[in-house]
């Protein structure tokens, strides 16, 4: 049965790879500031998570799913770290989700079986050096979820994604030559980065019926590193 899926950006990176995997068969909305790299089908709101106020009257009168992508990575030791960096991580990557979530609840709710997935890091649940400011960011997106997810059962479903190093364009600094890609492979115990692929994957799960007694749940998709002592 075709769903109606909401993407907050979906031309680059995870969300991409989520447009991908799941057009084909659902109606799919991306709202983002660029519309290159959608397949053919996939209808596009002009929309900058920072500025703008979604406009609701482009989306249809209820929503299956909904999965809000954008982020950041800002890693840098804490005593370079000034108080805007961590006030503009949690602005793109907390606070705007926020916004845009009060906007599509009502729309979620009518469906009766909508599913939201959000995104975190693994350096929320594994202090890591220089994540101060965006583990503090995806933090508060974790505690939000559950809370929400409480509150909102059994109507619509809330889960989040923790992964790790993700081969993306907002890590491309850390992933920039092969040398740096080895080395970060190696400190995940199945010895690679993740692929947008990889979390796509789960992303749409948690869109399908098929995880429909899943919810609150935070899961890592992270080659092991939250869980696993290789040393």
């Amino acid at each position: 049965m075709s769903k109606n899926i909401l993407l907050i950006g979906g031309s680059h990176g995870i969300g991409n790879a989520i447009v991908e995997q799941i057009h084909e068969g659902n109606n799919v909305f991306v709202a983002s500031r660029e519309n290159e790299n959608l397949p053919d089908g996939v209808t596009h709101i002009k929309f900058d998570a920072l500025n703008d106020e979604l406009d609701a009257s482009q989306l249809p009168e209820s929503l299956d799913g909904f999965v809000y992508c954008p982020g950041s990575i800002n890693l840098k030791p804490f005593k370079m770290l000034k108080q805007k960096h961590f006030e503009d991580d949690l602005q793109i990557n907390f606070l705007s989700l926020i916004k845009v979530t009060r906007d599509v609840l009502p729309l979620l709710t009518k469906s009766g079986n909508g599913s939201v997935v959000f995104f975190s890091t693994v350096a929320v649940g594994r202090g890591m050096h220089f994540h101060t400011s965006v583990a503090a960011a995806k933090g508060a997106i974790e505690g939000f979820a559950k809370a929400l997810a409480a509150e909102y059962a059994p109507t619509v479903r809330i889960n989040v994604i923790a992964p790790s190093l993700v081969d993306t364009p907002l890590a491309g600094r850390l992933l920039s030559s092969e040398d740096k890609k080895e080395k970060m492979a190696d400190l995940h115990p199945l010895k690679r980065v993740g692929t947008p692929e990889d979390i796509a994957a789960l992303s749409v799960f948690l869109l399908e019926d098929k995880s429909s007694w899943i919810t609150g749940q935070v899961l890592g998709v992270d080659g092991g590193k939250s869980t696993l002592n290789m040393g």
